[in-house]
């Protein structure tokens, strides 16, 4: 369930000695300070005085201390796995690898916590923890885009979703990096205590509210290391190189000699998308390289990146980057410096969507992650939109 929506279904009753106003932050060595602090600030500092609920704090060391985070800096937890029996929500905010397993005894306390009626939570790459956990099993769940790829071929029965900002799947929710944090746990606040709270609270933290869109205008078009001895990888890199012509999904299947349903299969196992979403956001990519260094019309544009009408690129470069390919360029070139074309291909700027309350980078060429998000080489590419280009 994406980012607008409520949870699916009621929650279920807390057993113990759980509160649902309790909330836990597992905390691990070697993860990021930033996405660390996010559910602390959130739900560890008063702000009755501002109309937002009070919870209360329970921050856990999820193995033993000292735990080691961003910049060498040393924490001590003040508490330790077996608080987490009392929270009725347990954070994992982040994960230090995406690709070694987390320790047993914080996956048993995580599951032990869902079985008692808790909420769980896990932001960013903190997603591989409730994985590992088996807690996504058969749900939809989402994580930082350059991680979903991976999230999605080390645990094949997660429904990996890297278009959303944050999934709720009821009792247990998931969100994409750093910001999106931010937003889950506002999601949280409006879903405990209503509007008014979760606005309060996006008040002082000086955020919006309520974002729209989700992760696709932050995508790129490189791929996941994994991809490169697979047979599919010369698939993808025809792809690329022939986007100006017009094809379809059902081309690249049978250039790889597979059924299109094989395909479809092989293809989501290795990037953690379907191929034809995966084929229109490299599309729309194209054409904001296009706008961004050229003169050609949009109808060019159109027929230069393989979509077969300028309506169909208008409908996807919108869907995807709130815009349309018209206004993203005008933006675009009043922001470029005069002369300075280096500088302009790597900082262009999308008019602000209705309601995001925030202008936001729209191009994913050089919009890289903090260092804090940096946990695996490589950039993925993803999905953007469903229909057909």
């Amino acid at each position: 369930m994406s980012q607008d929506s409520t949870a699916p279904e009621a929650a279920r009753k807390l057993t113990g000695r759980r509160r649902r106003e309790v909330v836990a932050v597992l905390l691990f060595s070697g993860g990021p300070i930033f996405e660390s602090s996010i559910p602390l600030s959130v739900f560890g500092i008063d702000r009755q005085d501002a109309g937002v609920p009070r919870y209360r704090l329970l921050v856990c060391a999820g193995e033993d201390g000292p735990l080691r985070t961003t910049g060498g800096l040393e924490l001590t937890a003040p508490y330790g796995l077996e608080a987490i029996s009392r929270a009725g929500t347990v954070v994992v905010p982040a994960w230090r690898s995406i690709t070694s397993p987390p320790p047993p005894e914080a996956l048993e306390a995580l599951r032990r916590a869902h079985e008692e009626g808790a909420r769980i939570v896990g932001l960013c790459t903190g997603a591989f923890v409730l994985a590992a956990a088996g807690l996504l099993d058969g749900r939809p769940a989402t994580t930082h885009w350059m991680y979903a790829p991976t999230l999605a071929k080390r645990y094949p029965s997660v429904h990996v979703d890297p278009r959303e900002l944050f999934v709720d799947d009821g009792d247990v929710l998931t969100s994409a990096g750093t910001a999106a944090g931010i937003d889950l746990c506002l999601h949280i606040v409006r879903t405990d205590h209503g509007t008014e709270a979760a606005g309060a609270l996006a008040r002082r933290l000086v955020v919006p509210p309520r974002r729209s869109g989700g992760q696709e205008r932050y995508l790129d078009r490189s791929l996941p290391e994994e991809i490169g001895a697979d047979p599919l990888a010369e698939v993808v890199a025809w792809a690329l190189e022939h986007l100006h012509e017009q094809f379809d999904v059902e081309t690249l299947a049978a250039r790889a000699y597979m059924s299109r349903r094989t395909f479809d299969r092989r293809f989501r196992s290795l990037t953690g998308s379907a191929p034809l979403q995966w084929l229109i956001t490299q599309r729309v990519l194209q054409a904001q390289r296009l706008l961004e260094t050229s003169d050609y019309s949009v109808d060019e544009v159109a027929g230069r990146c393989g979509f077969r009408s300028p309506v169909a690129l208008r409908g996807h470069f919108r869907r995807q980057l709130g815009s349309s390919p018209a206004a993203y360029r005008a933006a675009y070139r009043a922001r470029r410096p005069q002369g300075d074309t280096a500088t302009a291909v790597l900082d262009p700027v999308v008019p602000a969507q209705v309601g995001a309350g925030i202008r936001r980078p729209a191009s994913p060429l050089d919009q890289g992650k903090p260092q804090s998000d940096a946990y695996a080489p490589g950039r993925p590419s993803l999905p953007g939109q469903r229909s057909a280009p």
